[in-house]
Formats: C-alpha cells, structure tokens, sequence
C-alpha cells in the first residue's frame, strides 16, 4: 500500500497536463527553461550511454531533452492520465520506458541507475524528506541526483513573503474547487495578474531596471501558455511545501547525498548532490 502519496494531488496533476499537455509551447521556451533546471547538473560526468529516471516526469516535457543526451530513460509517474500525455509527447523516443507508480514505489532495483532527476515533484508529497530516500536509493554509488524544490523565500524581504503568504490563503480555497472551475479561476489569474506583472516587468526591464526582485517577473520571457499552466499548477494544487536552502540540504544528506551544489539562478531551489 503507498503510504507517501496524496491521491487528490496526484488527480490534479494528470487533468493538468491531459488538459496543457505542452504541445502549444515553442520549443525554444522549454528548451531556454530545461537549460535553467539543469544548470548544474553534471552531464559531462555521466557514463556512456548512462541510464537514469525521471521521477514524476508529467508531460515529459524535461525528458524530450534528457532522452536525447543519454542511453535509456525511466519516466515515472503516479498519474496515469500524465504518462498517457507522457508516452504520446514522446512517441518518437525509443530509448524512453514509462512506469505508473509513487516515489515509494520506483519499479528500479535498488542502486541501479546513472543518474536521477525530480524536478517540482516532491514538494507535492506528504514527505519530502523520505521521497528524497527513495530515490537515492535507485542510485549507483557516485551517481548524481536533481532536484528542484519550491523554495520559502529566503533569499526575499518580508513584504516579498507577506505577499506570498496572502496569496496562499487564496491557493487553499481555489484549489478545492471542482476542476473546471478550477481551471476558469486559475485562467483568471493567469489574465489579469501574471499577464500584465511579467509585461510591466520586460517594460521596465528594457529602461534597464533589475527586476529580479518583482514578483512574477520571472514570467516576462515565457508565454501565456505557459503563464495558464503555471497558474493552475501553483493555484490549483493542495497540497504544497516549501523549503529553505539549509532545509533543502539538510534532507538531501539526510537521504544520502553528498557535495551538494545548488544553481545561484531562478527557478529557485534547483540543487544536485551525488550519492555517497
């Protein structure tokens, strides 16, 4: 029985890519964002031909690019709705085998994979720390392990978190709404506050402001497709943890992971560290 899973969770998250299955970005966006997730992974380092897992691999939209740098690739996901969207996005993939099941139930043998990557997955479980274990427990010794994980504001000034924190108490009540209407709010706000805080941002970017510091300004460069998807996946999910820097580490070594490197850039926290 799988006890490190949120079944509502998981149900979202497959009407979320069935509905934004990522075949109306530009491949160009995805690929600039992959670039950012993978900043520090150390791909140079990776045997030939290595094989390695995406844990909780949605669409697959970060494995298209994986897949064509390695040997073979696990795509796994508790959502079988998600890997139908999965397995279609990358039907031209042969070296690509896809599996439904939870972080606590990886269908690996223990200690047998290249490399490994969860990227906005395990923050949406009840234990981070312990899906963390679980997949360095699919690892070769010295393998290396990505993870990006929402982070809690650390690095941000209190008005930057009180911010947040109001906005939360609006996540918390959208997101127990039916999908549909789930869907027709989260589109709402994708319209009339990422939209117009990411196009305020490039305006006053290009008078040569930083505006790394505004909220949403993140979303400047990406797409309105891509500013609904993430206004449902932020706004339209239960359950949600975020993490600080020393917390992220902590449960890396905890789980067995050592020199770890977190990325000095946005999406933050992106971290790797290598199983000992």
């Amino acid at each position: 029985m799988n006890s490190n899973i949120d079944v509502d969770t998981v149900d979202g998250f497959g009407k979320e890519w069935s509905r934004f299955d990522q075949s109306a970005v530009d491949p160009s966006e995805l690929n600039s964002e992959f670039e950012r997730y993978f900043k520090v992974f150390p791909w140079n380092e990776l045997p030939p031909e290595a094989t390695g897992f995406d844990l909780g691999c949605g669409s697959g939209r970060w494995a298209r690019f994986v897949s064509e740098r390695v040997g073979n690739l696990h795509c796994v996901d508790a959502s079988d709705a998600a890997l139908q969207v999965a397995q279609k996005n990358l039907s031209d993939r042969q070296n690509v085998e896809f599996h439904r099941a939870s972080v606590d139930s990886i269908p690996l043998p223990d200690e047998s994979m290249d490399f490994g990557y969860s990227l906005g997955v395990l923050h949406h479980v009840p234990d981070t720390g312990e899906a963390l274990k679980s997949c360095v427990e699919k690892l070769k010794i010295g393998a290396p392990f990505l993870v990006y994980l929402y982070y809690a504001f650390d690095d941000r000034p209190p008005w930057f978190r009180a911010a947040w924190r109001a906005s939360d108490v609006f996540r918390k009540g959208i997101s127990r709404l039916p999908f549909g209407a789930k869907k027709i709010v989260t589109d709402l706000i994708a319209a009339t506050i990422y939209f117009p805080a990411a196009k305020t941002s490039a305006l006053l970017e290009k008078t040569g402001m930083n505006v790394s510091g505004i909220p949403l300004s993140t979303y400047r460069k990406h797409s309105y497709y891509t500013m609904r998807t993430d206004s449902l996946d932020r706004f339209g999910t239960a359950l949600e943890q975020r993490f600080t820097r020393i917390e992220i580490t902590k449960m890396m070594e905890r789980a067995g992971l050592t020199n770890i490197q977190f990325s000095d850039g946005e999406p933050y926290w992106c971290a790797v560290g290598y199983k000992a």
